[in-house]
Parts: C-alpha cells; structure tokens; sequence
C-alpha cells in the first residue's frame, strides 16, 4: 500500500471531531451572544473581545516590532491600529488593486528583519492594463512614517486570467531566507483531460505553492529549477484554492489549507516536488450537480492530511505557539469563511499527521484570517459578503 493511502486510511478511522449540522446548532450562532458568554473547549475556556471595529473585508493582520498592527482591507486598503485604535486614513502607496470577486489587496507580512530594514510585504490581485484580467503579485516596501516607500514588484503570476478568483495570495517566511507564496488555479474549470489541468501544468503558476528568496529570485535548491518548459519558483503543484499557509516553527514544516469544490477542502503537509493531486484525485464534488470529478487517489499524487465535507472554505492557518493557552501550544488554528460553517477550528497534529480535531466556535460572520498575536491572544479578522464594516476580535482565557 502506497505510503500516502495507509496515511489517509488512519485519518479515517481517528476521531476527527467533523463540524456536523448537530454541532453547529450547540455553538453560538451570533456574533453578539459570541462575545457575551463563556465558550468551553477540550483545554481552555475562553471569551471573545472586539480588538477595533470599522473594517471592510479585512483579509490579513501581521503585527509591527512596536506592536503596530497592519491590517489589509480587500478594496484596496493597507491600515494601521495602533493603541487600540484603527487610524483614519489609510498607508499611501499601496498599488493599484483589481477588486473583482474573490480578488483585491489580499495578505501582508512583515519581513523577520523588519527592525533593521522597514520591509513588508503586500500579495494582491494587479489588473492588466484594461482591467479586464488580473494576476497573483507580490510587492515589497519601506514602511516608513505610516508610507509605502521604494515599492518593488518581485513577483507576478504567470499567465493572466479573466476570472474573478482563486488567487490564493498567502505568504510565509521560513525564517531560512525564503519567502513561500500560494497562487490559485484562477477557477478553471475541472473538465476534459484532468491531467492537463491549470493545476497540473508546470509551465504556469496557477495551482502551485511557490518559493523564492526574500528580493523575489528564485532559489537554486527549487525542486524544478533547470526544466524546460517549467516555472521555476514552483515547490508543489496540484492544488485548488490556496488560502492558508503557515510554518511550524518547532519543526519547519509547511501546512497549508485549500479550498475544495463542493466539499472536499484539504489540509496539506506541503514537501517540495509533491503533486497533491488537484483534479486529478479530490474529495469534493462537482457544483450543483454532486457527480464525481475524478478518483480518490492515485499513484504519485499526495493525499491530504484531512479534509472536510461539507466545506468549511478554510481560510487564515495559524501554528500557536503562545503562553496564553498553553494547552494548545503546537496546534494549527484554521479559519472557516463558509454560511453555517465560519468557525474557528483546532487541529492536532503529531509529524505530518492529523491526529483530532476540534471546532471551537461559530459566528455569523466568515473568519477570514487567524493570527497569534505578540501577547500569545488568538486574533481573528471577520469579513462578511457586503462590504459592511467588520471587527477584529481576540480570544482571551477565561480560568
């Protein structure tokens, strides 16, 4: 039996604590009842606090060294919070953003160094020059006296589509000199010859888990680098719609979570050179319909380390490491963006495996994003379908 399914059979048959209809009706369906009770888990009891209030479609938070934190709003919109509050105006020299669907200024990091060299990092969805495609791009900066200084674009995905998402857009540093960045396979459809897929074609950037060095080159220990006819900052291929990504910092693996079609989201052990399979293998289904894309699994394509049916949309993947819950040190965090299943999820793991999962709690609004904060608090950013401002709460212990 190939490694990959012995894996996937222990997954099935270990208590995964799936979100049922049943579950969600004992978590707290309102965002004002969240915050007004005491939620139990497993390990901790803890309670929800609003941070700030005011933001629209917020999509990332990454913190300064002076406890700044910068947050992005998908219209096109970098803003700071600082003391608490959120500042009126936005970071000038941000770049021009195509906000279609899923697309617009999407993740921010700041680099490990920032102390020394001002640089954050900035994902979003740049127009061509009409506005009717876009692409996955990566710029860094100075941030300097609340502006985007020397901006520099140190990638662009490769082609350029029409269709309004699956951008991906999350990035992470590996604390080793990289910067790893996850581009969408652009909502091509899984039809015809599976194995031809935007997802499976290595002359393109859709579908993948990328790396480069820190200024945007490739590095030359890439898995792929010196194919012809191959794209050479890819690391992994095979994937849908890549919306989390997060390092374990005790052990240097890389995770990541995706979005399947209807059911079938995936968390991912991501190693260099693996093809995890999309359409090829997926256990969701196709739209509407509910027939079979393609199979289960096959020779050569990783399986996931767990996925959900029904979808939960996962969105934001966080390693805790904090001393606030010290119960959950070591444990991946995922967001959940979809109606009936925006919950915060905990995930246990042990090496690259699943070994329990726990939802923890259910709000009206999408968790877009998951993040520790440097005082060990878990912070989630919460969007909704409308555009309506939004908060970014924290969870805090309650003994």
């Amino acid at each position: 039996m190939p490694r990959s399914m012995a894996r996937r059979l222990t997954m099935l048959t270990a208590p995964l604590g799936v979100c049922t209809a049943a579950t969600v009706a004992l978590l707290s369906p309102s965002f004002a009842a969240a915050q007004s009770e005491v939620h139990n888990s497993a390990l901790h009891s803890f309670k929800v606090v609003t941070v700030v209030e005011g933001l629209v479609n917020p999509w990332s938070m990454a913190w300064l060294p002076n406890g700044d934190l910068l947050v992005t709003e998908r219209p096109g919109r970098l803003r700071i919070i600082r003391d608490g509050k959120l500042l009126p105006e936005p970071v000038p020299g941000v770049p021009a953003v195509r906000v279609v669907g899923q697309g617009g200024l999407q993740d921010v990091v700041v680099h490990p160094s920032f102390a020394e060299n001002r640089l954050v990092y900035l994902s979003f969805a740049k127009p061509n020059g009409d506005g009717s495609q876009g692409t996955t791009t990566v710029i860094r900066a100075r941030l300097e006296n609340d502006r985007l200084n020397n901006v520099e674009e140190i990638f662009e995905a490769f082609p350029y589509s029409a269709t309004p998402g699956h951008y991906g857009a999350r990035m992470a540093f590996d604390g080793k000199g990289h910067l790893f960045v996850t581009s969408g396979d652009r909502m091509a459809p899984p039809q015809g010859d599976l194995e031809h897929h935007a997802a499976q074609d290595l002359s393109h950037d859709h579908g993948k888990v990328l790396r480069f060095n820190e200024d945007g080159s490739v590095p030359s220990d890439n898995p792929f680098v010196g194919r012809p006819n191959v794209r050479p900052e890819i690391w992994s291929y095979g994937h849908r719609n890549l919306q989390g990504l997060a390092f374990n910092s005790t052990t240097g693996d890389l995770w990541e979570t995706e979005h399947g079609p209807q059911g079938g989201d995936e968390l991912n052990f991501i190693r260099p050179g693996v093809n995890y399979g999309w359409p090829v293998i997926t256990y969701g289904m196709n739209y509407g319909v509910g027939t079979d894309i393609g199979g289960r699994a096959r020779e050569g394509m990783e399986q996931p380390a767990a996925f959900w049916v029904p979808s939960i949309a996962p969105s934001g993947l966080m390693f805790y490491t904090g001393d606030k819950f010290p119960k959950w040190q070591g444990n991946l965090f995922a967001g959940g963006l979809s109606a009936g299943y925006r919950q915060l999820s905990r995930i246990m793991i042990e090496g690259s495996r699943v070994t329990n999962r726990e939802p923890l709690l259910q709000l009206e609004l999408r968790i877009r994003d998951v993040r520790q904060g440097p005082d060990g608090y878990i912070y989630i950013a919460t969007d909704n379908t409308l555009s309506n401002p939004t908060a970014i709460v924290r969870l805090e212990p309650v003994n």
